[in-house]
């Protein structure tokens, strides 16, 4: 409402008294105010309220039926959180501790009767006023709240795409198109969806698990495009990347960053605890447990420079024939049926361990 927009404001007239109604309906007809709203039956406000939604109300305080008081007590509920409804209290005593009261309430300010016509039009307009630069500035938040949202989305996203690069550079040399760091992701968001997680926690792990190998920077193209068998050492040498990766990662507060570094060292891991640091089922944090399903998967139905690709239900064979040794069994038994399926199932029979 702009100033010369006042007088289109929505009023709310509550006295049980006609002659005090039709008093404050001729003053504001005469000054010119057009959306007016009375009522002598205080048990008809909150109806009102609900119906009307006013800009302004004013208010007695002494009623038979229902008082002021509890007039506020039933529209203060309504009132969404963060407005600024006016409430001008009439009453013909008022005292300090009535006052108290009625601010508690929601009363903005008081009106001691016999009413005075100037001190009435002057009140209304300073509290239609007041809601009017209240209106402006919280418009004005929620404009600078949407500016920061954008710019954070623009940041995450910036964020996101630079993590994405960083897993690409680190799949290069391997793979040059960037894709396993990219199948491991969505693969690993679609498993974690399948056994029970949430779907926010689902999707941090697709975005974390594409940077699982970011530790083979530091591992020679000799080693890692080997077309044989590596010996005890270099292999030794490719176990390093896990470290590497996590060191990569670590000492960030940012979530993703945080479940990134968990993935990268943990996901070489066995359920058996044979793996890189022999930590066994449980111990192994839960992005890192369905990363490495989804990992060994990729690689086995992918060619690599030591091997061709094997067809996918061997690749699923083989799965299945490591399930509680290399993979936690209910994992596998997920990732199985969802593939299987070609389609997201709607409840697995169990849900993974709590990390």
């Amino acid at each position: 409402m702009k100033d010369d927009n006042l007088k289109n404001a929505h009023i709310l007239i509550v006295d049980d008294q006609e002659a005090n109604v039709i008093l404050l309906e001729r003053l504001l007809q005469k000054a010119g105010y057009t959306n007016l709203v009375s009522t002598s039956d205080p048990r008809q406000v909150l109806p009102l309220y609900t119906k009307f939604q006013p800009d302004l109300i004013l208010l007695d305080l002494m009623m038979p039926h229902l008082d002021g008081y509890a007039v506020m007590q039933q529209i203060g509920p309504r009132i969404p959180e963060g407005a600024f409804l006016p409430i001008l209290v009439l009453t013909a005593e008022m005292n300090a501790e009535a006052k108290q009261k009625a601010l508690s309430m929601g009363a903005k300010d008081f009106l001691t009767k016999p009413l005075d016509a100037i001190e009435v039009m002057l009140r209304i307009k300073n509290l239609l006023q007041t809601r009017q630069l209240h209106d402006r500035w919280q418009n004005q938040n929620q404009i600078l709240e949407e500016k920061v949202r954008e710019k954070t989305r623009e940041l995450e996203d910036a964020r996101i795409e630079i993590l994405q690069r960083l897993a690409w550079a680190s799949e290069y040399r391997e793979d040059p198109t960037g894709e396993h760091a990219k199948r491991v992701g969505e693969t690993s968001a679609a498993l974690a969806r399948a056994t029970g997680l949430p779907k926010a926690q689902a999707e941090l792990i697709g975005l974390a698990a594409t940077l699982h190998d970011v530790g083979k920077l530091a591992v020679p193209d000799a080693i890692l495009n080997k077309p044989g068998k590596v010996t005890s050492a270099e292999f030794e040498q490719i176990k390093t990347h896990t470290a590497i990766g996590a060191k990569i990662l670590s000492g960030t507060q940012v979530p993703l960053l945080q479940m990134a570094e968990e993935i990268a060292l943990y996901h070489h891991e066995h359920w058996d605890g044979s793996g890189y640091a022999g930590i066994p089922g449980p111990a192994i944090p839960v992005a890192a447990r369905i990363v490495a399903v989804a990992d060994a998967f990729d690689a086995l139905t992918h060619d690599r420079p030591y091997r061709a690709a094997m067809p996918v239900r061997d690749a699923l064979a083989e799965l299945e024939q490591q399930s509680g040794r290399q993979f936690e069994p209910r994992l596998v038994e997920a990732f199985v049926k969802w593939h299987k399926r070609k389609v997201l199932p709607k409840k697995m029979v169990e849900t993974i361990l709590a990390g």
